[in-house]
């Protein structure tokens, strides 16, 4: 244990780590909360009321056109996409290479990705215009014998995305367990008990129930690593098996991966910032664990401009005329505001991180994860709408999203962010169980408080 950071301040004990944990469960939220909930479910009435316009009037309502025929859809989706990336890359890929920092993050990051995946999932099912034949996506055994297309990019997604989802879900519930059981043993009685209870399976702490517990999480989490890598992937090969230049590049999967850690991390960031205020966990969400994700989000921000840089290079190495201007137009056609915004966001941004000082600063890193993650968006931003001059200079057109697609992409942070603040208020946002596990006292040789 010698030379390990602390991970948790404040010499804590097993009983604090629960009380400090389970109090933002059982006790009344603060009034911060009811404001929070009563805006995010403002929103979440907005996303609804522009989806049953959509339902009623169709995609004629968006401003999509030919060249751009997907808009803010496909935008929207993978953004989405990249913010659930976090979560697992923090649960499953820390914890195989024993990263012990995951443990005060990893819960509300897991929820903020089925959350974020929920979000995404909206956009390819409602941007087709009939979603009441979504069920097509699939390949249901049917009378017809009829079968998707399954050269089409949505049948990709349908499995990429699904897989992810589903994976990402039982991984989450099953490190849920252990805390489920300690809420239901201190909950009195009601239908709270009887629920914690019917969660938490049986949940007694053995020997052997902590034995199984931990294969099944090692199995889960040896599942879901790969995913990490393949749902954004299989994302960005929708772009890169076209043949339009600016998409046709074998760079995209290893670009679009590192971007959506990139992005999912700064939402992680931001969110705990926010939820360690408000629920004074500053003891157990740290400093050490805010300035290993600057770091990360520092990598993955070079990452990102070396892509970047490297696109540029290619467009000009490869002598092709149209791959060329497609990059000339990204920077200096009439979508050069985007563009730029972009490469402010995401590349310089980040670049604050490499002194300690602005790494520690609670204001910086609290504007830089917001800049980040605007930035993601204007990525994919340009990259879908910059299609208005394609190969056919005669239908060459000006995108411009409607009030709709502004109401439908921003209804869906009211969904995402009723979800989430119902998973803090009813749920423990932190692992007790993990968090117990990087205390000195777990340590076998630990004892009368002497490490040995």
């Amino acid at each position: 244990m010698h030379g390990e950071p602390v991970l948790v301040t404040g010499n804590p004990t097993f009983t604090t780590v629960t009380d400090d944990i389970s109090r933002v469960v059982e006790n009344k939220p603060p009034r911060v909360w009811y404001i929070a909930f009563g805006v995010a479910v403002s929103f979440l009435m907005v996303f609804l009321v522009a989806f049953g316009y959509l339902l009623w009037e169709g995609t004629g309502i968006w401003g999509i056109s030919v060249p751009v025929s997907w808009g803010f859809a496909i935008v929207n989706f993978v953004w989405w996409v990249g913010i659930g990336h976090a979560g697992t890359l923090i649960s499953a890929v820390l914890f195989l290479l024993r990263q012990r920092w995951r443990t005060s993050i990893n819960r509300f990051a897991e929820a903020m990705t089925i959350f974020a995946v929920i979000c995404a999932l909206i956009f390819p099912g409602i941007h087709v215009g009939r979603i009441w034949v979504t069920y097509w996506f699939a390949p249901v055994p049917n009378q017809m014998s009829m079968w998707p297309n399954f050269r089409s990019p949505l049948l990709w997604d349908f499995f990429a995305v699904g897989t992810y989802f589903t994976v990402s879900l039982m991984f989450w519930y099953v490190g849920l367990i252990p805390d489920l059981a300690t809420l239901r043993d201190r909950a009195k009685k009601g239908i709270r008990k009887v629920m914690l209870g019917v969660f938490a399976l049986g949940w007694r702490g053995g020997n052997q129930q902590w034995k199984h517990y931990e294969l099944a999480y090692l199995i889960l989490a040896g599942l879901s690593t790969p995913l990490v890598l393949s749902v954004h992937s299989i994302v960005s090969t929708d772009f890169a098996t076209s043949i339009l230049p600016g998409w046709h590049t074998t760079i995209f999967p290893p670009y679009f991966v590192a971007g959506a850690i990139f992005s999912g991390f700064a939402l992680v960031m931001t969110l705990s910032l926010i939820a360690r205020k408000i629920f004074k966990l500053e003891h157990i969400i740290t400093m050490y664990h805010l300035e290993n994700m600057n770091k990360v989000m520092m990598v993955t921000g070079m990452m990102v401009g070396y892509a970047y840089s490297c696109e540029f290079f290619i467009a000009w190495y490869s002598g092709n005329e149209y791959e060329a201007f497609a990059f000339i137009n990204r920077a200096f056609g009439p979508y050069w505001w985007a563009y730029w915004s972009m490469i402010f966001c995401n590349v310089a941004v980040p670049q604050v991180f490499w002194s300690k000082k602005m790494r520690t600063s609670i204001p910086v890193m609290f504007v830089a994860s917001i800049l980040i993650n605007i930035g993601m968006w204007f990525e994919r931003f340009v990259i879908i709408v910059t299609l208005s001059r394609d190969y056919l200079p005669s239908s060459w057109d000006y995108y411009s999203p409607t009030a709709w697609d502004w109401l439908t992409y921003l209804g869906t942070f009211g969904l995402f962010f009723t979800c989430f603040l119902l998973f803090i208020r009813y749920l423990p946002m932190i692992s007790m169980a993990e968090v117990k596990g990087v205390l000195p006292q777990a340590h076998p040789h630990h004892g009368n408080g002497q490490h040995h």
